[in-house]
């Protein structure tokens, strides 16, 4: 145990309404834990612009959850990931689990920050998510009969469901020994799929037929532009995308078992669970 690893009571759920934020403060009730769930319009007020909102999320807690609202790639995001996290040690909140994504290289500097912040970090690298399909903005097209999107017909992802991930925070927040302190975990499903094959499980799920689209990255980032999707956002996006997308993370880690001792929830469970989003 390192002199900041201690027995975690009150933790702090930044992001409490977004995708996996959410799921992290229910799982982290669920295992006794006392929540802060902070966000901008929650009951906790936290909004990461606006450093006045921090002390009085984080002052008296002992662990957070970091997720950060836009991309954890963002340009602005290394700064403020950093700024909370030291901030956060100051204050006496010695476990940080942060939200990170596989194969993102914009990500290193936020990850970074979070190592240099004092704090008994865990940075959970996480896969595409299952639930990119069922919320969020490729939701509409899903329901429809076609989803375009700029992952080639052949690239294969191992999609990650946000239940594990909430899981997974929690269990390394309550984790006595610090055995996760200062380890990077990367999180994946326990399958490789294409996202044709990913859509192709919706489809069977809902009981009605799709087809999926491949467009080339500098289409998709157009479309964006068309859709009203700002210059410099576009920009981010095509860029993450020609990174993510070429095939790097074509391969599954067993750290959601170890951590958990259990393997991770398949995306034709989570299809065949979530059908009524898309009848």
């Amino acid at each position: 145990m390192t002199e900041t690893t201690k027995n975690v009571t009150t933790v702090v759920v930044t992001g409490a309404t977004g995708r996996t934020g959410r799921r992290v403060a229910a799982a982290a009730r669920a295992a006794g834990l006392a929540v802060r769930a902070a966000s901008r319009s929650g009951a906790v007020r936290f909004d990461w612009a606006d450093p006045a909102t921090w002390d009085a999320a984080l002052r008296g807690a002992d662990g957070a959850y970091l997720a950060y609202p836009s991309d954890i790639g963002a340009p602005d995001a290394a700064d403020a990931v950093g700024a909370l996290a030291r901030r956060a040690v100051e204050l006496g909140v010695g476990r940080l689990v942060l939200l990170s994504a596989r194969g993102e290289d914009q990500a290193a500097p936020a990850e970074e920050a979070v190592r240099a912040s004092g704090a008994d970090w865990t940075v959970l690298r996480c896969a595409w998510f299952h639930q990119n399909f069922g919320e969020g903005p490729l939701l509409e097209q899903v329901r429809g009969p076609e989803l375009v999107f700029a992952a080639p017909d052949a690239l294969r992802e191992p999609f990650l469901d946000v239940r594990d991930i909430a899981e997974v925070a929690v269990a390394v927040l309550r984790e006595p020994s610090g055995r996760y302190a200062r380890t990077t975990l990367e999180l994946t499903g326990p399958e490789l799929l294409t996202w044709g094959e990913a859509l192709a499980e919706v489809a069977r799920a809902a009981g009605t037929a799709k087809r999926y689209v491949a467009v080339p990255v500098h289409e998709y980032g157009a479309a964006l532009r068309e859709l009203g999707v700002p210059k410099e956002e576009a920009g981010f996006l095509v860029e993450l995308f020609g990174t993510l997308l070429d095939g790097r993370n074509a391969s599954v880690t067993g750290d959601v078992a170890r951590v958990l001792g259990r393997g991770p929830r398949s995306f034709g469970a989570y299809a065949a669970q979530t059908a009524g989003v898309w009848t």
